[in-house]
């Protein structure tokens, strides 16, 4: 692995050596139908088809309070209607197959693959949305819709046959095999303007233009048969290449003093630092990298000038940046140079719903708290659920709050909802217990002033009723309470969600927080989360990952052999032509008899 590119001058102690949730639409008159997945909000739908979320709302009234997965929204089509040079938006329908979208919108299959690489042979089913790409979108008459082997109507199709192409064939040898020229033949392929023949794919042989054949003379002996989903999908997938030596860039604002000093942004210092720890365990595994960091300084000017760099478009993958204004002109170098961008701390990354490249690690809300409700009902849905009100009004969850109570009603599961002032009412928690239950008590905020209000009244209950079955469930930045609240929290055997965590006491953390107080000479931050476990679980991940499985990865994310310190992981496309949103959620059991347990849920 080598160092010596390395950008940044920075005073480290370091010795470093050698899926797509599925889219629903339909067609309409100025307008196609969508159906909404769980995670999407308006915003990210608006982002995923490129139009604005005041067209979505003024089709749709209300949508701006108030979207549900299942419902159904008209999304406008952008434009005058046509299709010529501009994507499109193609909703696969039932019985429908790649090669008749070939047809209809004269483009080819690895064009349309290429565009759309969360989908696949498997999931090319009835409801998926495609887009079909700008350069080559021209609508074809609609008789060429119909597959090749069906000769029912009297007009004659537009091409004789199908040809696949053979080992060591030329155009030259094609064209005199069918008594075409090369003009035509490349006029029904534009593909072929390349001059490149690919072994296994097909081609359109059109009739000479001398040839006036009437739609008698057609037999449908005479026409082959058109190629499957499998064999086009196989035939347009990408060459997956193995990696030699993994090239990794780092685009963080290091923010240097005069003297090459980092200063004032410790967070990114400690990210770093955990970062090269995990590039050392790689090199100790025989992963050869070469890493390359630079300081953005947050501006965008300085990282245009680190873009230009000549060794940046060779980067197998990025990680950064930092500023969300610098976001934009990175992810569309990213995507100009088909090179994996790790978006690691900015949790609102527009790009990510139309750049195939990115991996967004902090997960926004709108595809957090889905995946919460999911796994609170699966694990409290025979519960008795109670929320619980401070008595000034504090509701800094009222987000969370409306979204799980419209979960628990969708679900029929009965919940209450009780205030709670500074004078100690046991009796008002109790009237709302269930006593032959489990109870769960959920406050409207996770601030520590507000759990300081709401505590006293749930020990209380819980001293005078030892035998009640009671529990408190929160926020992941409880995590960071534990010199307020800890003792009450293993009193009411509690329960929080969260993206991070990691217990001190784990033997990963203990490694790896004796390694980074050996190398630099200090301990990391108390923070949520910790930079440092961040920087070497995000740096693992895709380094180890790609050194595995190279070109790979995207389809074998799964199969990455790596243990996170902190840092869960669970990738999924935001649709068919987006990148990647890690939306992996951990509860942390606080429990009565002093423990912590992390329950993982796949």
């Amino acid at each position: 692995m080598k160092l010596a590119h390395i950008a940044v001058c920075l005073s480290l102690a370091i010795a470093v050596g050698s899926a797509g949730s599925t889219l629903k639409a339909q067609s309409g008159d100025g307008y196609f139908l969508h159906t909404v997945a769980k995670g999407q909000s308006l915003y990210s739908i608006a982002n995923t088809y490129g139009v604005g979320t005041d067209d979505i709302v003024r089709l749709n009234p209300g949508s701006d309070k108030q979207i549900r997965a299942g419902e159904t929204l008209k999304i406008p089509r952008s434009g005058d209607g046509s299709n010529v040079g501009k994507a499109a938006f193609h909703t696969v329908q039932a019985g429908e197959t790649l090669y008749q979208l070939t047809m209809k919108y004269n483009v080819t299959a690895q064009a349309i693959c290429e565009a759309n690489p969360g989908l696949s042979a498997s999931n090319f089913r009835a409801g998926q949305v495609v887009c079909i790409p700008a350069q080559e979108v021209q609508p074809a008459p609609a008789a060429q819709t119909e597959p090749a082997q069906v000769v029912s109507e009297p007009k004659r199709p537009e091409w004789r046959e199908m040809h696949k192409v053979k080992r060591r064939e030329t155009i030259f040898g094609i064209c005199k095999e069918y008594g075409i020229t090369q003009e035509e033949l490349v006029a029904a392929n534009p593909e072929l303007k390349s001059g490149k023949l690919k072994r296994g794919t097909y081609l359109f042989i059109p009739y000479p233009a001398q040839e006036q054949q009437t739609a008698e003379t057609v037999r449908p002996a005479e026409v082959q048969r058109t190629p499957t989903n499998e064999e086009l999908f196989s035939q347009s997938a990408p060459i997956a290449k193995r990696m030699g030596v993994v090239k990794a860039a780092v685009l963080l604002p290091f923010t240097l003093n005069d003297n090459g000093i980092l200063k004032d942004n410790p967070r990114m210092a400690e990210y770093y630092e955990g970062f090269l720890l995990a590039a050392d365990s790689l090199k100790r595994q025989g992963v050869s990298l070469d890493l390359y960091a630079y300081d953005t300084q947050g501006s965008k000017p300085v990282t245009a000038s680190i873009l230009k760099k000549p060794e940046m478009k060779s980067m197998n993958v990025i990680f950064g940046p930092v500023a969300p204004e610098n976001i934009p002109q990175v992810a569309e170098f990213a995507r100009k140079n088909d090179i994996r961008l790790v978006i690691p701390f900015e949790p609102k990354v527009d790009q990510v719903f139309n750049t195939p490249e990115i991996y967004q690690i902090n997960t926004p809300q709108s595809y957090l708290y889905p995946e919460v409700y999911e796994h609170f009902i699966r694990k409290f849905g025979q519960c008795n659920v109670v929320f619980l009100d401070p008595a000034n009004g504090d509701k800094e969850k009222a987000d969370f709050i409306s979204g799980l109570k419209n979960e628990l009603r969708d679900k029929r599961i009965s919940f209450k909802q009780i205030q709670l002032g500074s004078v100690v009412e046991a009796g008002k928690v109790i009237s709302a217990m269930d006593t032959a239950r489990t109870n769960i008590f959920i406050p409207t905020s996770g601030r520590s002033s507000a759990l300081t209000r709401l505590l006293p009244h749930l020990t209380l209950v819980r001293r005078e009723h030892p035998d009640f079955d009671m529990h408190l469930f929160g926020y992941p930045e409880w995590q960071t309470y534990t010199q307020e609240h800890l003792a009450s929290f293993y009193e009411l055997d509690t329960y929080f969600y969260t993206s991070f965590y990691t217990n001190n006491l784990f033997p990963e953390a203990v490694a790896f927080t004796h390694s980074y107080r050996r190398w630099y000479s200090k301990d990391m931050a108390n923070s949520y989360p910790k930079y440092g476990m961040l920087g070497f679980d995000t740096g693992y991940f895709f380094l180890k990952g790609l050194a595995q499985e190279g070109g790979a990865l995207e389809k074998n994310l799964d199969k990455v052999k790596a243990t996170p310190i902190q840092t869960g992981f669970k990738f999924e496309r935001v649709n068919n032509w987006g990148g990647f949103i890690n939306r992996k959620v951990f509860f942390v059991h606080i429990t009565k008899d002093f423990e912590l347990i992390k329950l993982d849920f796949e």
